[in-house]
């Protein structure tokens, strides 16, 4: 116990020790920060996408970014006819109604959506609507017509005859203020939008929420489903935390005991074990795993299974070997045959703690190299399908051509988590290998 204390104590000498804490506990709170505030099935659901991100830009990127390289674009508007002054008129068997959807849009860069939710509830028959644009100059322009289902979406953005009129994207002519199409300029100032509805029944409702899409969204942007981010940059921690810790215990552990159970038995245990070792390290674990998912399933579980099957007998058994075979020898081992200690109690009890401090290092580095290997299959294609991680966003950057249209922000924000972690868990095992390595001790 002093030992380990002492070692504590020494380890503050070195600032890359300070600093790789420090990162690694910054995804450890946020590890446990993700999990407590979107739960894991909440998570699942806003990574399906839906209609939960009905309100999110496609393809916008960070505000932060925006702001912090001075640009003015715009962020998401949304505003519900519950904020509105409604005028109704009752006639026989229905009701009149105008709902005025105002706003104010003073950014110099024109939004990049237009979208228009109706619900309806309680009625007799569909509702019928009508539009009108209001700018800041007064003029109207017409949108259209339709009836309304119990819940529609009119796509104003989209529609090719308003259009035509307007010689520009809807999204742009109806806040050009008149400019030429050639170079449009944003007039800005208050705007509105009118719903003139007929509803049918004395109980009939309707609810409409007008959505004027931004280009910027949240602290990491949104992708091509409208989902944040944020969600898979936060989820992606624990997930790659829990994937590197798993695995590197996992092979640590059954290696160590493998390797000390061969030194101690000797003969023909000891061959067996080393023969398996040969031959397990000439095989290639990523193309296995590349065929695993390819061939049965991508299951994050199942693939961290593989891992730590095939990293039972990897080259550790034969440094760890090195390792015990003079520990094998040590008087204390005699002594404690000459007690009447079992072969598992020598194993477990005495030879294997000798060299625990020595391979503490060697754990911590090897954590980000299970964080970096989840990576690289997700980024094939052979990632979890469900889970929200690192290497799926960067996936789907990739296959959205992210960095060809100019998302940066797409591939940048999972890769320096990604760079992170593997500077946290490298500082410190730089600093425990000096600590613990007489070898490498500095005065």
């Amino acid at each position: 116990m002093n030992r380990w204390l002492s070692a504590m104590q020494e380890l503050r000498r070195y600032p890359s020790a300070i600093g790789g804490l420090a990162i690694i506990l910054f995804l450890i709170l946020l590890a446990v920060y993700t999990v407590v505030t979107i739960p894991y099935g909440e998570a699942l659901d806003k990574w399906r996408g839906g209609d939960m991100w009905r309100s999110t830009p496609v393809n916008a990127g960070p505000v932060w970014l925006d702001r912090v390289m001075g640009g003015d674009k715009p962020r998401t508007r949304i505003i519900h006819s519950d904020d509105a002054q409604i005028e109704e008129a009752a006639f026989e068997g229905g009701r009149q109604v105008r709902i005025p959807l105002v706003f104010d849009y003073d950014n110099s860069e024109f939004p990049s959506e237009i979208n228009l939710f109706l619900s309806t509830s309680g009625g007799d028959r569909e509702a019928f609507i009508r539009l009108n644009w209001h700018t800041p100059s007064g003029e109207v322009i017409p949108l259209g017509g339709q009836r309304v289902a119990r819940s529609d979406r009119v796509s104003i953005s989209q529609n090719p005859a308003l259009e035509g009129r307007l010689g520009m994207v809807p999204h742009v002519g109806l806040f050009a203020g008149g400019s030429e199409p050639g170079n449009p300029q944003v007039a800005q100032g208050q705007y509105r939008l009118t719903v003139d509805a007929i509803v049918f029944g004395d109980d009939a409702k309707l609810d409409t929420e007008l959505v004027v899409y931004g280009r910027v969204h949240g602290l990491a942007g949104s992708d091509f489903q409208r989902r944040d981010l944020m969600v898979a940059l936060m989820w992606g921690t624990p997930v790659a935390l829990a994937f590197g810790l798993l695995a590197a215990v996992g092979t640590t552990i059954t290696t160590l005991i493998i390797a000390a159970t061969g030194v101690w038995f000797g003969g023909l245990v000891d061959a067996t074990i080393q023969r398996l070792t040969e031959v397990n390290i000439i095989l290639p674990l990523l193309p296995i795993l590349v065929m695993v998912g390819t061939l049965y399933s991508t299951s994050i579980w199942l693939m961290l299974g593989v891992v730590i099957l095939l990293g039972i007998f990897s080259a550790g058994i034969k440094t760890y070997r090195a390792m015990l075979l003079p520990i094998k020898h040590s008087p204390y081992i005699e002594a404690a045959q000459a007690y009447g200690a079992g072969n598992t109690r020598i194993i477990m009890r005495y030879m294997i703690p000798r060299i625990l401090p020595v391979l503490i290092p060697t754990f911590v580095t090897l954590i980000p190299t299970f964080v970096f290997l989840e990576a690289s299959l997700a980024v094939l294609g052979l990632g979890d399908p469900v889970l929200p991680t690192w290497g799926k966003v960067l996936n789907d950057a990739q296959t959205q051509s992210a960095l060809y249209n100019g998302f940066y922000y797409w591939v940048v924000s999972p890769a320096v988590l990604l760079m992170l972690t593997g500077l946290g868990f490298a500082m410190l095992g730089f600093a425990l290998d000096r600590v613990f390595n007489p070898r490498l001790r500095t005065q």
